[in-house]
Order: structure tokens, then sequence, then C-alpha cells
């Protein structure tokens, strides 16, 4: 049987208001999965340092650490991602090894925020290799650092994903987690 909005028991304004917190709750849960992060995951049963390079509206910026444990994930930068590419270095603090790759960047081995990729050693930083994310443009992107035999990836969520095992090999002696901890974004 259908009641018309006179007969609801919230009578006709109760009854609109009503429809109006549902399309308010469903529009706010639209918005929120359509909503973009570049997020990281740690597939591997050590902790990972992670320092992360890309561009904004000012030019080229690299930033770390993010410390993430093992078998976690964490966002690194929120909202919609506003370029393609992303370049990321990761270290494993347990047991040596690292993610990297042939793009160099500034980096330093406590906290940092460092405007700029050129003559990293002469401004008295590190020249560090970061590997390339090509995000394909979408809005969101999981990245899935694994251990060279393991391919069983974290669940992503939203967007894409870009699964990459560990590739070098470092002393752990030489690795000290920064003491500051998660970078805030």
């Amino acid at each position: 049987m259908i009641r018309s909005a006179l007969q609801h028991p919230l009578g006709f304004f109760g009854a609109a208001a009503a429809r109006c917190v549902l399309a308010t709750l469903l529009l706010s849960a639209a918005t929120e999965l359509a909503a973009g992060d570049f997020r990281m995951c740690n597939n591997t049963s050590g902790k990972v340092g992670i320092a992360l390079g890309y561009k904004d509206n000012e030019g080229w910026v690299t930033e770390g650490w993010w410390n993430l444990g093992p078998r976690s994930c964490e966002t690194l930068l929120r909202g919609n991602l506003v370029a393609r590419y992303y370049y990321v270095y990761a270290i494993d603090y347990d047991r040596g090894g690292e993610w990297s790759g042939k793009a160099f960047m500034c980096s330093r081995e406590k906290e940092f925020t460092i405007r700029g990729t050129e003559d990293c050693l002469a401004r008295g930083f590190d020249r560090t290799g970061f590997f390339e994310v090509d995000t394909g443009e979408q809005r969101s992107w999981t990245v899935q650092l694994t251990e060279s035999s393991d391919q069983s990836p974290l669940s992503p969520g939203n967007g894409g994903s870009f699964t990459l095992p560990q590739t070098g090999t470092r002393s752990p002696l030489n690795l000290m987690p920064p003491a500051t901890g998660n970078q805030p974004r």
C-alpha cells in the first residue's frame, strides 16, 4: 500500500526533511568515494621509510620520511592528484634493501621538505634515485611495496595501483629510522 506524504508518520514536512537528510548523506558518501589520494602500502614484514617527490604549483618538491609498519597502508597526499607522475624512494629499516629508481631528487636522512631537484649535493642534501609512478592522470593511486618474493598486495581501495618488489640491497646497520615519525599532511 502506498501512503501519501500527508499520511506519512512524520507528516508532509517531516517526510521531506527525511528525504533531504538521506540525499545529503548519499551525496556526501559519493563525494568521499570520488575523492582521490596518493597512498602507500607496505606489504613486507619490516618497517619501511618513504620519501615522495612530486611537482606542485611552485615546482618540484621532495618530502620525507613517512614510516610505515609491516603490512600497513598510509595516505601520503590527500585529495585528488594534480600530477600524472609521482616519485618514490623507500628503504627497509629492518632488513636493509630499498625501492629506488633513476629519477634523481634531493633528500636527507632526517625529516625534510626540499624545493627543487637541482644541485642536491651543493645544497647540502643527498642525491637519491626515486622510482617513477605513472598514475595515468587518475584521481587516486596506491603504490604497493613488496619483498622480492612476495606478490600479495593489500587492497588498494579506489583508483589505480602499482606494485613494486624490493630491488636494491643496503646494510640495515646504516639505516636509522627518523626520530620524528610520520610527516603531517
